[in-house]
């Protein structure tokens, strides 16, 4: 078995886990539709869990409901909300480039 870790951030970290984890480390291009993860056996699609469900989406996701690629983006990119689009909690922090930083 090999294992390998990566650091996902927020912003583009989402981006992360379509490209290898849900793709199943294929070669994907992000405009293209999740249909070969959905479609062959292996890791299944993720699901909605958790007690703060009903405070997403103005109730309009259910534990157990299937997790798609349109929310993920918001959710994890943006830290809002995957389905209305508002803001949650407090924005992720901007920070200079290393380029600026010198």
């Amino acid at each position: 078995m090999t294992v390998s870790m990566r650091v996902m951030s927020s912003g583009d970290g989402y981006k992360y886990l379509l490209r290898t984890v849900a793709a199943g480390n294929g070669d994907r291009s992000l405009s293209t539709p999740l249909t070969r993860y959905y479609a062959e056996e292996g890791s299944p699609p993720g699901r909605w869990l958790g007690a703060g469900l009903p405070a997403l989406g103005g109730g309009r996701i259910s534990a157990g409901d299937q997790v798609s690629e349109a929310q993920l983006q918001p959710l994890v990119g943006m830290g809002r909300d995957p389905v209305t689009g508002e803001a949650l909690g407090h924005a992720y922090p901007q920070y200079a480039s290393v380029v600026d930083r010198i």
